[in-house]
């Protein structure tokens, strides 16, 4: 675990996630998007499925992690880029995105470059204290042109689904 920059002994580290819904949703029996959507597991098979496509279009090199410290401040995705740039990634399903006030602490403690919140809307707007709302597959479009704009996404990847839909 890396230690964070954080002066109360707070650390980045790893967190399990499944990141193919197909099979949590296969598992449970859910065969359509009402059914996942009514299921309890909806939260958290939106956060996998969103941390899938981000990790799959960033850099080679990005270290990705979780962040928690012992108070309960928190950010889904630590994502450290080439370079050491830092990104703090919060996951929301739902299209009107709420920040508990753990993000924000969490924030002050890594002082991140940037801060995106990725929900399940499609509008990109700026919200309070430089924190950026993105969909999915606009933040997905700006962390793979931005760092590799040469790579080539196969026809059957998923993030060519979200970069190309059908």
């Amino acid at each position: 675990m890396a230690k964070a920059r954080g002066l109360r002994g707070d650390f980045r580290s790893p967190k399990v996630y499944v990141r193919d819904s197909g099979i949590v949703h296969a598992l449970l029996g859910l065969e359509n998007r009402e059914a996942v959507l009514g299921h309890p597991v909806a939260g958290a098979s939106w956060e996998g499925f969103v941390l899938e496509n981000l990790l799959l279009a960033a850099p080679e090199r990005a270290k990705p992690s979780f962040y928690r410290t012992a108070v309960g401040a928190e950010i889904d995705l630590v994502l450290e880029l080439p370079g050491g740039e830092l990104w703090a990634i919060e996951i929301k399903r739902g299209l009107t995105p709420k920040l508990d006030r753990g993000f924000h602490h969490a924030r002050e403690d890594l002082r991140p470059h940037r801060s995106f919140v990725v929900y399940s809307g499609e509008e990109r707007y700026a919200k309070e204290q430089g924190i950026e709302v993105f969909g999915l597959r606009d933040l997905v479009r700006m962390l793979a042109a931005g760092w590799d704009g040469a790579r080539r996404v196969g026809p059957h990847s998923p993030l060519h689904r979200i970069l190309f839909p059908p």
